[in-house]
């Protein structure tokens, strides 16, 4: 068995440490943070098989110029002479085609399909109690045009062997008797479920101190020294780590761990907005997507959580109150009932989403070292394909047959 360490303590690193330790490995995860301040903790906890459409679609070159000129829409690219965004920029669009999108919906079903069941069986594990609720999720709408391509979506997935349903405003109601609804209908996303992130990794960091795992924060890694083609040592500082085996997981901040072996990780950081609003009654039972406002909204912890918008910039600590304000005022026009106040400074999460241009993650080995791993890229998909991502790094790891085929998620694909 091998020794194994991790970069990057989020959904994907811990996942990976889980199925690592199980199949008997020596595991060692490394984090800059302390474990709670991840990408993994703030979002909205969906875990979504019905997303099988990458972010690099025809449709979205023309819709992102657009959102670029209004402050409060849910996407924006901050123009800037970054490198990395302009190399990102230039395969999102040689992306951004029909062939491209057609090609991708296969693997990415068939690796949310793998994370669902993960999480199911994860689920049943003593201690692993972070409420996975399947009731789907309903993508709501308020215009033809939002209608017609859900409807569209929803064809595509059944063909994909997805649970999908096309529903009018009244069994909207059924589903959602507690909401006032001002909606032209929904499709019900049944494939899809949701859990609670925050207890979630919360049960993994037990577990895993549990049985051994070596998990060691607020360590940055300053240095990493190769040796004929392999990974020899990561050093933060003056202290020194060493394995058989380097796994890169590190979300947003891998492109800058990549840049230290010389391996580019083409991704940027896509800032995403949440806060919780509490409730005395609960007013949804299933969580909501605002299809034109690209909001999501998701029952939690005794309230809502609301989240959403997509802010490409370099990584920074800026809360942009303009977005908070327009995840804020879309609520109301899908639910006239649901009124959030703007929340304080201090009551809003931000996160960075690890998006890659082509909207796949980066899966499988490097091709420049031979005992190096990379496992990132998953935009706003992170913890929906967590847990898949670290069985298949497992497998890889231990030279085993991978449970899906991963050739699409290449780290070094062209």
């Amino acid at each position: 068995m091998a020794k194994v360490l991790i970069i990057g303590g989020g959904i994907v690193g811990l996942s990976s440490a889980y199925y690592l330790q199980k199949a008997g490995h020596q595991v060692t995860v490394l984090d800059k943070g302390d474990l709670t301040d991840s990408c993994s903790f703030g979002n909205a906890g969906m875990i979504v098989p019905s997303h099988f459409i990458p972010l690099a679609t025809p449709g979205m070159v023309s819709q992102g110029i657009k959102w670029m000129f209004n402050s409060k829409s849910p996407f924006y690219v901050k123009p800037s002479f970054n490198p990395q965004l302009i190399s990102w920029g230039l395969k999102f669009l040689q992306k951004a085609n029909a062939g491209h999108v057609e090609r991708s919906a296969t693997p990415l079903t068939e690796l949310s399909l793998l994370s669902k069941k993960l999480y199911e069986d994860l689920s049943k594990e003593p201690g692993f109690n972070f409420d996975l609720v399947e009731k789907g999720i309903l993508m709501f709408y308020k215009t033809e045009k939002a209608g017609e391509e859900e409807a569209h979506l929803a064809e595509k997935g059944r063909e994909l062997g997805l649970d999908m349903a096309v529903l009018s405003p009244a069994d909207c109601v059924k589903l959602q008797p507690n909401l006032e609804l001002d909606v032209l209908g929904a499709v019900h996303y049944r494939c899809d479920a949701h859990l609670s992130p925050n207890k979630l990794m919360a049960a993994l960091v037990k577990y895993l101190k549990g049985v051994g795992v070596n998990l060691i924060t607020n360590k940055e890694v300053t240095k990493i020294e190769t040796v004929a083609g392999k990974v020899a040592r990561v050093l933060s500082h003056n202290e020194e780590f060493t394995a058989d085996e380097y796994i890169v997981a590190g979300g947003s901040w891998s492109p800058a761990i990549g840049k230290l072996l010389g391996v580019k990780i083409l991704l940027m950081p896509g800032k995403g907005y949440s806060f919780n609003v509490k409730e005395q009654v609960p007013s949804m039972q299933i969580p909501a997507l605002l299809a034109e406002a690209r909001v999501a909204i998701t029952p939690m912890n005794g309230g809502l959580r609301y989240g959403g918008t997509m802010e490409l910039d370099k990584i920074n600590s800026r809360i942009n109150m303009n977005r908070v304000k327009g995840i804020v005022e879309s609520v109301p026009k899908y639910f006239p009932g649901l009124k959030p106040a703007v929340p304080i400074e201090k009551d809003i999460w931000f996160g960075f989403r690890p998006s890659s241009a082509d909207g796949l993650p980066y899966i499988g080995r490097s091709n420049k070292f031979s005992n190096l791993v990379i496992a990132t890229g998953h935009g706003m998909m992170g913890l929906s394909l967590g847990a898949a991502t670290g069985l298949l790094v497992q497998e890889v790891i231990s030279g085993a047959k991978t449970s899906i085929n991963i050739e699409a998620f290449a780290p070094d694909r062209s």
